[in-house]
């Protein structure tokens, strides 16, 4: 770690896999002084899409100031090439990055990142952390799925799912806390249908209501959005306790 030399910023969506990157780094005693929050409008190739708005609750439970990268920053998808377009939405994410580069006292000593197994994502953010001269930390990366998610539960995480889109996954999970009787559901789905325990090729969605890391939980009223093969929660109301 090179903590002395700067300050350590989390890509925080408020979903499962990057709060537990951001818990981890916290936990390993990195010094994390910023969460940075994309907020795509539509499907995105590099971020976590829905219930973004809702990480300034979750930051302001964890007490880290948050820094939004939003719609209007975005470039415009680049047709049908998943290449350039996630090429396109990292621009504005390493611009944000580069700003705090200036703001944070000894400038950044690295990133948070929580994918687990999507080359796609990683590559693009590795390269962007050496554009920028700093460490990247992936602590899911390339960890067992079941593995990772019993962590997450056996530490405290209380995490709901608010976005399926997946043969086997019906309009009754969405509100669903992970819990160990979902993951060994969701290990049955992965056998029959290849869906990911935990959601890595976007067959899910999550928002990490509690934790250890955070100082009150968040409480959601919402209702369902049901589009014949996928859903999504609609979130009515939501605050912290």
């Amino acid at each position: 770690m090179s903590d002395a030399d700067g300050a350590w910023v989390s890509l925080f969506s408020g979903g499962k896999d990057s709060s537990w990157a951001l818990y981890r780094a916290l936990e390993t005693g990195r010094d994390v002084r910023r969460l940075v929050t994309v907020h795509p409008t539509d499907d995105s190739y590099m971020y976590h899409v829905p219930a973004t708005d809702l990480a300034s609750l979750a930051a302001e439970s964890i007490g880290i100031d948050l820094v939004d990268v939003e719609p209007d920053d975005l470039a415009a998808p680049s047709a049908t090439d998943s290449s350039a377009q996630g090429d396109d939405e990292l621009e504005p994410l390493e611009a944000a990055l580069e700003a705090l580069t200036g703001d944070l006292e000894g400038g950044i000593a690295g990133v948070t990142a929580g994918a687990v197994e999507s080359e796609y994502q990683t590559s693009r953010i590795q390269g962007m952390c050496d554009r920028l001269d700093c460490e990247l930390f992936a602590p899911l990366w390339q960890e067992d799925p079941r593995s990772l998610a019993d962590a997450m539960l056996d530490a405290g995480f209380e995490i709901v799912i608010v976005q399926v889109a997946a043969h086997g996954l019906d309009e009754s999970w969405l509100g669903r806390t992970l819990d160990h009787e979902t993951l060994a559901e969701l290990e049955g789905l992965n056998e029959e249908y290849g869906v990911h325990v935990l959601g890595e090729g976007g067959e899910f969605e999550t928002l990490v209501v509690d934790g250890p890391h955070m100082d009150r939980r968040i409480e959601l009223e919402s209702e369902t959005v049901w589009e014949g093969t996928r859903g999504r929660l609609r979130i009515t109301d939501a605050r912290l306790e």
